[in-house]
């Protein structure tokens, strides 16, 4: 058996009861459930729809996603999340880039890496480079003026560890961000590349070995062996090429916002939803969400 959810960005009302009964009828599909109102709702299907993306394309004109899923095994147990472009809604290292006024030239080499066109060690390593001569206490400005944080992600990590999941950050950015952004949402454990400095300058490179798309994977078998879940038992989500292992090797892998070349490698595709749409994929209800602070955005 599968389940079809549907949902819509929070706020925007979009998700028509009608439209949810018309695909149910459509796909011989089981009593909806309302996740929340007029935002997201799921039915149990039979079997995977033989036009599943050309209903997803459709929908996506009227700003809903679709995601039909196994339903055995979708509340999973841990949370393994990409951080730029994921967690935050910045990618760091442009945002330090506009800092030390190589802006354009960084954004560029980011957006083609991201998309899967270029090496992505090659290109950190050519972008850090660019840094090279940046005073370290910068790193505080850019978290305090230019970062902000995903919608729903604390509603995410929250709402996972308190019925018992695991939740870990690992990024191919900084660990002068991760650490911060990781305590700020209470991620259990965060990975991430670290930026050599020598008397308070960055020294325009990072410490060896890179953390790409290869450890990302890594990190997936690591820390699952380590707390004894398998694969299976995660849930990742991030939107660029680097994370592309990890979305494939966890039982459930999310893109989100990504790069199109990127969903195109995904089945679990969110456009129009924030962060708490993981939540949605497995099952939680609105009113099951744990808000922590500002936890909903």
């Amino acid at each position: 058996m599968f389940i079809a959810t549907l949902l819509t960005a929070p706020g925007t009302d979009a998700l028509d009861p009608a439209l949810v009964d018309s695909l149910r009828n459509a796909w011989g599909g089981g009593d909806a459930l309302w996740l929340a109102p007029d935002e997201a709702a799921e039915f149990p299907v039979p079997h995977v729809p033989s036009n599943l993306w050309d209903v997803w394309n459709d929908l996506q004109g009227v700003g809903v996603d679709l995601a039909v899923q196994p339903i055995d095994g979708r509340r999973k147990k841990m949370l393994l999340a990409d951080m730029d472009s994921t967690m935050i809604r910045q990618e760091c290292i442009d945002e330090l880039a506009e800092e030390a006024g190589v802006g354009p030239q960084v954004k560029e080499i980011t957006a083609r890496a991201m998309n899967g066109e270029l090496d992505f060690e090659g290109a950190l390593t050519e972008r850090v480079g660019l840094l090279q001569g940046l005073p370290v206490t910068v790193i505080a400005k850019v978290l305090e003026t230019r970062i902000e944080l995903m919608p729903g992600g604390r509603a995410l990590v929250a709402t996972m560890r308190a019925n018992g999941g695991y939740a870990a950050l690992v990024s191919g950015g900084f660990t002068a961000f991760t650490s911060r952004v990781a305590e700020m949402l209470g991620f259990d454990e965060a990975r991430a590349n670290t930026l050599l400095v020598q008397d308070g300058i960055l020294t325009g490179d990072v410490a060896r070995p890179i953390l790409g798309r290869e450890a990302k994977v890594d990190a997936l078998e690591t820390i699952t062996s380590r707390i004894g879940l398998t694969a299976a038992d995660v849930i990742a989500v991030g939107d660029g090429a680097n994370d592309l292992g990890m979305l494939g090797r966890a039982g459930a892998g999310v893109a989100l916002h990504a790069k199109p070349s990127v969903a195109a490698q995904c089945d679990l595709r969110i456009n129009f939803g924030d962060l708490t749409a993981l939540l949605y994929l497995q099952g939680y209800s609105r009113d099951a969400f744990i808000q922590n602070g500002d936890a909903i955005f």
